[in-house]
Order: C-alpha cells, then sequence, then structure tokens
C-alpha cells in the first residue's frame, strides 16, 4: 500500500493526482456556461477510468478503505487545494451560489461517487448524470 502513496523514485499518489488537477485547471479557464462545466467534468471522470487513471483511482479507494485500520493512509483522501478545484468553486461563485467553497467540495465528491460506482460495476459516467450534480450544486 505504501508503494501508492510515495517514494524516493516517485511523487506517488497524491503527487500524481494533485499534478493532474493542478494542469488540468490551469489550462481550463472558468467555464462560461453549466455545458462546459459538465463537459470538462466529463473528459476528467473518463481520465480516472481508464489508463494510469483507472489504476491510481483503484489504489486510491484502497488506501481509503485501508486508512480504517492505518489512519496515516487518510492522508490521500484529505481534499487539497488546487487549480483544478478552484475553476470549479470560481465557476459557483459566479452564480451566485452561497458557500462556493462547500458545494464544489460537495459537488467533486458526487462526481468522485460515480468514478467509484463505475470501477465497482463498470460502464462510463454519462452527461446527463454529471448534468444533474451541476445543476444540483448551483441551486
Amino acid at each position: 500500500m505504501r508503494r501508492y502513496v510515495s517514494s524516493s523514485q516517485s511523487p506517488g499518489l497524491v503527487g500524481l493526482d494533485q499534478a493532474e488537477l493542478q494542469e488540468a485547471g490551469e489550462r481550463t479557464p472558468v467555464p462560461r456556461d453549466a455545458g462546459e462545466l459538465v463537459d470538462g467534468l466529463v473528459a476528467f471522470v473518463e481520465r480516472r477510468l481508464t489508463g494510469d487513471g483507472r489504476r491510481r483511482s483503484f489504489a486510491r479507494y484502497a488506501c481509503a478503505l485501508e486508512s480504517v485500520r492505518q489512519p496515516e493512509l487518510r492522508e490521500i483522501l484529505v481534499p487539497r487545494d488546487n487549480a483544478g478545484r478552484r475553476v470549479v468553486e470560481e465557476f459557483l461563485a459566479a452564480r451566485g451560489v452561497t458557500d462556493a467553497g462547500g458545494r464544489t467540495v460537495t459537488l467533486l465528491t458526487c462526481v468522485d461517487g460515480l468514478v467509484f460506482d463505475r470501477l465497482v460495476h463498470g460502464g462510463s459516467v454519462s452527461a446527463g448524470e454529471v448534468e444533474r450534480l451541476v445543476a444540483a450544486a448551483t441551486r
């Protein structure tokens, strides 16, 4: 399990995830409308369900379960500030959403739940599912 967290040769799971989210946020302007946000989240989910993103997702969820017995692994689960998260928060704030920071955490946690579900049960995440989450976050 430790090999997923970090080693002297690689940044580990947390570092790779943070780098991916930072890069995505830096190259993505704040969406102009909900459709752009949905498209961005659907593309992000696809990366988490395929290739290296899929392997890291499995490792992240395995660490989450193991953290019940090994609390030091909880560090992997701590929400972190990054450019990707800020893009979502800025989108919600621009729409007058109160507690945009809290709603961002809730929205991204729900998206993460869809990733977990598809890893366990198979399939992909539809744009409609993400649209409903974004609509709920902007109410």
